[in-house]
């Protein structure tokens, strides 16, 4: 069944990068996500008019779909910086959705189910820029001396590892908004060749949010940039933050999000921080391997989790890439033609169009001349 959706108009969302893929004009609005699912917050709609997660509540049982789908597909295209972020384990989230069951209507709420949300995120254009995890802290002292004696405060408090939860605490609570312009002001001169990439984005966020403590927590995160077909995996605690790029976007069905800077929204620092996972060092860049079946054209994007499996087809005309799916899948054209065919149904995809197939379809077939993704339930 063909699925599709509108574009959110999320401020940080690009004008320009969903309209390229899918070989229209930009309609002059920002386009950030296109959501394939059947979330409740924007379910995918089907080629009738009803949306997925109705056809699921009534009929999805009968075609091996007895309910909700565990992942979420979209598109994500960044032309600013998205909010500084963390998501909670699946034990953090059951706990702190059932410590908010009792609060009152209109009072703060830090989450929105009892779910855990893991993500992936693989780069379709050229380059993606993204925050990922904190930079191990000598690192961070180098990259901080750079900037003079604005950072003296900083590096005072900045001593080992152990110190950084304190750090984050102080840079958020609003105390430390003295030294966070002072660091701003000093990235105009700063020069360090080795965090040349981090310094530059840094002044792209600061463009964006003057005077955001956030801006300071990005300089203590690793700077990571992806090329096209390159992944990176974000687990449960890890501060991370989308900067500029298009990309294929999985993760755990989940609207859990504790926020951490360059955002207008509220900041809990006390239950970010008992949910971050405050380990630093470098998060690994997720490259694609070769399924079984890797010889028809499919490739997987390893990722340690239950609830999602992202695998890449690239097929040609004599490549047709094949899959028993373990559940109900969600296949995303990205590029070419392509057409997704089971038993003896079949549709023609372009660019940004998706088509949703349920289990008891039999095998899954990925034809054509171009590039998809397929996410499916995790093993």
């Amino acid at each position: 069944m063909p699925l599709t959706n509108q574009p959110r108009d999320y401020a940080w969302g690009s004008r320009t990068l969903i309209a390229a893929l899918e070989g229209r004009e930009p309609s002059g609005a920002a386009e950030a996500e296109v959501w394939f699912g059947d979330h409740p917050s924007d379910p995918a709609e089907l080629g009738d008019g009803r949306t997925l997660d109705d056809w699921i509540a009534r009929e999805g049982a009968g075609h091996g779909v007895p309910g909700p789908l565990p992942y979420l597909l979209k598109l994500l295209a960044a032309a600013s910086p998205l909010s500084i972020q963390v998501h909670p384990s699946k034990e953090q989230a059951r706990e702190g959705f059932a410590r908010e069951l009792g609060l009152a209507e209109g009072q703060p709420r830090n989450y929105a189910d009892d779910n855990h949300k893991p993500e992936m995120l693989v780069a379709l254009s050229e380059r993606f820029e993204a925050l990922c995890g904190l930079r191990e802290v000598a690192g961070s002292r180098r990259l901080l001396a750079a900037l003079g004696p604005a950072a003296d405060p900083l590096l005072d408090r900045l001593t080992g590892d152990e110190a950084l939860p304190s750090v984050l605490a102080w840079l958020l609570s609003g105390d430390a908004q003295a030294t966070v312009d002072a660091v701003i002001a000093a990235l105009d001169t700063a020069d360090a060749p080795e965090f040349a990439g981090a310094l530059a984005n840094a002044r792209r966020i600061a463009a964006s949010y003057p005077a955001d403590p956030g801006v300071i927590v990005a300089l203590l995160m690793n700077h990571v940039v992806l090329h096209r077909g390159e992944a990176v995996f974000l687990r449960a605690g890890l501060l991370h933050a989308y900067v500029s790029g298009l990309g294929v976007e999985i993760m755990a069905a989940s609207d859990n999000v504790l926020r951490g800077g360059l955002t207008p929204k509220r900041i809990d620092v006390d239950e970010l921080l008992r949910v971050l996972d405050a380990r630093p060092g470098p998060v690994p860049v997720v490259l694609p391997e070769a399924t079984e079946a890797g010889r028809d054209g499919l490739e997987a994007f390893p990722a340690p989790v239950p609830d999602f499996a992202l695998l890449r087809a690239r097929v040609s005309a004599t490549r047709v890439a094949r899959l028993a799916p373990r559940g109900p899948a969600i296949v995303l054209a990205t590029e070419g033609e392509i057409r997704v065919s089971c038993g003896d149904d079949a549709l023609d995809l372009r660019p940004g169009g998706a088509a949703f197939a349920t289990p008891d379809g039999g095998e899954l077939r990925v034809s054509g001349d171009g590039e998809a993704f397929i996410a499916q339930p995790g093993a």
